[in-house]
């Protein structure tokens, strides 16, 4: 079996630059877990989140088991939950113990349960070809103190992303305006003109999922791909300066669209989600 690593933060996007990252996926369906009906929801829920992977798996603090026996023993049992998408040198609220690593795979999910609060980073292997392509997913759990309240003043709020993404998409539509894009791949072109786009992204979510909170995944996954596509040729920069100019521009974006993630996921329900 071809295996290899999985990419580092953002260079899957040039692929599927529409893709929802599998941590926010999990955060908002265990966010949403109050309205799911017991028999079916965490089926749908584990359809949502693995897609078309292997079934993924969990190691670590709550010992070796499947995500299947994970979400069966946290049902009813989630207060807080959120998604972060970190970089190296930008943690923006990650508990320092898994920091790094989350920062390495771009990602990681919060949450707190009545036994305590913990950090899950999802490892992801990449098998098969371009035709047949396939994913291995490890989750590895961590216990860590709690985070609600830092990652509150990580992220802001909905309010601040909104404003945040508005500018962040003025400058962003900008530095691609400054490409040569005549230059680019013609896929990297087609992919660039889709971004720009407002066409509504096709994800298993769950069912009344908050659509302000949606609204605002779908433009910060878009500015983060644009930033990956910009980010990857030096196009209209005729000079080093002009060159750092658009790379602080950029990530300044990526900066803004990373803190949307996490105020668009974050939940602090309080009570237990079980159904009576």
């Amino acid at each position: 079996m071809d295996t290899h690593s999985s990419p580092g933060p953002g260079e899957g996007s040039a692929t599927d630059p529409g893709a929802l990252p599998r941590s926010a996926l999990l955060a908002l369906w265990l966010r949403a877990a109050d309205r799911l009906a017991p028999d079916d929801g965490a089926t749908r829920l584990l359809r949502a989140v693995q897609r078309d992977d292997e079934p993924h798996v969990v190691t670590g603090a709550l010992g070796d088991l499947r995500l299947a026996d994970l979400v069966h023993a946290w049902s009813g049992e989630v207060r807080e939950v959120v998604a972060l998408a970190p970089v190296p040198g930008d943690v923006n609220g990650v508990p320092l113990p898994v920091a790094p690593a989350a920062a390495d795979v771009g990602e990681c999910v919060l949450v707190t349960t009545p036994a305590g609060s913990w950090a899950l980073v999802p490892g992801v292997t990449a098998f098969g070809s371009e035709l047949e392509p396939g994913h291995l997913v490890t989750w590895e759990v961590e216990r860590v103190d709690a985070w609600s309240t830092r990652v509150q003043g990580a992220v802001g709020s909905l309010a601040d992303s909104e404003r945040e993404l508005r500018t962040a998409l003025l400058v962003a539509t900008r530095a691609l305006d400054s490409l040569d894009v005549a230059r680019w791949r013609e896929d990297a072109a087609g992919a660039i003109a889709g971004l720009r786009s407002a066409a509504a992204p096709v994800w298993q979510l769950p069912d009344g999922a908050e659509p302000r909170a949606v609204g605002v995944l779908a433009q910060a996954v878009r500015l983060r791909a644009i930033v990956d596509l910009a980010a990857a040729d030096d196009g209209g920069a005729v000079n080093l300066w002009q060159a750092d100019q658009r790379s602080t521009a950029l990530r300044e974006v990526d900066h803004a669209a990373r803190r949307a993630i996490g105020a668009a996921t974050l939940w602090t329900g309080g009570p237990s989600l079980r159904r009576p």
